[in-house]
């Protein structure tokens, strides 16, 4: 099973309850952690590499959908991803708000009637995110500038999704973001990304930073772009700022 929060409203304060999926032990919320902590919310968590099973819709206010190593049509390999596309399908079903992050953002895309291909070139590393006018426009982006540097690690990327945003870009993939029904936003990049997360990533995924080269940066390099995490973090606490209000 996951791992229920508790929640209460305090007086006229309404405790707000968001749920993560994660898809491996070392990618998770990161930085909304404190996001949430400092607002008083909650988070609950699916562990679908640990065979936990999601908890209905009723029992949360938000859903955080996170990243991993594996494609979102690896269902061979990883059979619980046809129930958490199920599970997302429902979380938009419902209206709840949803954010998707890297193969989050990919299985939304999927769930909403879109597909993912393989990117031309994989994106690891900082690199620069150009926002579009409709996507600067959109609430969720309230405040946004129009260009930005994130934290990126992904071989794939997404289609838009029929109705959808398309809200950001990269020189290396079209497809960064988008925005659909105004409350349901993929990322292809990180802004939740910590140092911690980070490290992790290089050293779980080791393999796929064996070859650096124009858009696959070093660890050094990685290490060197520690300063954009305020700026990230910043970022993400604005975006969630906005699916919470």
């Amino acid at each position: 099973m996951s791992r229920p929060v508790i929640t209460a409203s305090i007086g006229r304060v309404f405790c707000m309850r968001l749920h993560a999926f994660y898809h491996v032990p070392f990618e998770d919320v990161g930085s909304i952690k404190p996001w949430a902590a400092a607002k008083g919310y909650a988070i609950g968590t699916t562990s679908f590499f640990a065979d936990e099973t999601p908890p209905p819709v009723s029992d949360y206010d938000m859903l955080v959908v996170m990243g991993g190593p594996m494609g979102v049509y690896d269902e061979k390999d990883h059979p619980w991803l046809a129930g958490e596309k199920k599970a997302i399908e429902a979380a938009v079903g419902a209206g709840k708000p949803v954010l998707g992050i890297c193969l989050g953002a990919q299985l939304l895309s999927v769930v909403l009637g879109g597909s993912v291909t393989r990117n031309p070139v994989p994106e690891i590393g900082w690199f620069k995110v150009d926002m579009t006018p409709e996507g600067l426009a959109e609430p969720v982006f309230a405040g946004f500038p129009q260009s930005y540097y994130a934290f990126h690690w992904h071989g794939d990327t997404f289609s838009l999704p029929p109705g959808a945003v398309h809200a950001a870009s990269s020189a290396a993939c079209a497809n960064q973001a988008f925005v659909y029904g105004h409350k349901v936003v993929g990322l292809q990049f990180h802004l939740e990304t910590q140092p911690i997360g980070m490290q992790n990533l290089i050293k779980h995924c080791a393999a796929d930073v064996a070859q650096p080269g124009p858009t696959v940066h070093h660890p050094k390099q990685m290490h060197a772009g520690r300063e954009a995490f305020k700026d990230i973090q910043a970022l993400m606490g604005r975006l969630c700022d906005a699916l919470t209000a």
